[in-house]
């Protein structure tokens, strides 16, 4: 049984090593923290668009108080 359980920790690692790479290649910006929530998410049943557009919100959200501190910093 520990086999198996090893086995399968295997290849989820393997897994998500493949979907990392996967992720730089399309260039998503995605780091494996994320990349796991995300995976997480669909396998839950989210659905992968609505996830796509909550990232690409956040993303934007982060940016504009990036440069909003950047603004009051100068």
């Amino acid at each position: 049984m520990a086999d198996h359980g090893k086995q399968k920790s295997s290849a989820a690692k393997e897994t998500m090593d493949v979907l990392m790479e996967m992720s730089s290649i399309l260039n998503t910006g995605l780091d494996m923290e994320t990349l796991a929530t995300v995976v997480r998410l669909c396998e839950s049943g989210v659905n992968p668009e609505a996830i796509a557009l909550v990232v690409n919100e956040l993303r934007k959200e982060s940016a504009s108080i990036k440069n909003e501190g950047n603004q009051t910093g100068s």
